[in-house]
């Protein structure tokens, strides 16, 4: 069973969740979570919420979604680069 997570960038268009951006995180669930755990944002949305950032893993192609934060615009700027860092000390410093 291969496993792997992404978080998915969705925004809010005449009511409904429309992605525009994903990372794939690899297979490493702890760090799929721990890096989730280290975003900005509310857990609790409603109708009124526009940005959000959702783990996901799939598991034979097959998607299931983990959690779910909404954000502003800053808090999405700020996890973007929280989310970036830490890929490129995953990939080129192996950490």
């Amino acid at each position: 069973m291969a496993q792997q997570f992404f978080i998915i960038i969705h925004i809010r268009i005449k009511g409904e969740l429309q992605s525009f951006g994903k990372f794939d995180l690899g297979s490493n669930k702890e760090a799929a979570y721990d890096l989730f755990s280290q975003l900005k944002g509310n857990s609790n949305s409603d109708n009124g919420n526009v940005l959000f950032m959702e783990l996901t893993e799939t598991v034979n192609n097959l998607p299931a979604n983990i959690r779910i934060l909404s954000c502003t615009l800053d808090q999405l700027a700020a996890n973007c680069r929280t989310i970036a860092k830490q890929l490129f000390r995953n990939s080129h410093l192996g950490i």
